[in-house]
């Protein structure tokens, strides 16, 4: 770790927490790195989906009824 790593506590279910381990010790990594990884991932993906919103602000809105017609039409 380096010296600009924080400190916390997570409680995970004892089964999370016994995969988890498992799972370290296969892959030769920390649980901290496993499960900053995972977190980083997760956080990847909200900024993601938050960007695509962005990008799709402007397009026109369909309602659903709009869009069952337009499909049923096919």
């Amino acid at each position: 770790m380096s010296d600009f790593s924080k400190r916390s506590t997570v409680y995970f279910e004892p089964d999370i927490h016994t995969a988890l381990r498992a799972k370290a010790a296969f892959c030769h990594y920390s649980i901290s790195y496993l499960v900053n990884e995972a977190v980083k991932m997760q956080l990847i993906e909200d900024y993601l989906d938050l960007q695509a919103f962005a990008d799709r602000k402007n397009e026109t809105e369909v309602s659903y009824e709009a869009l069952l017609k337009k499909l049923a039409a096919y």
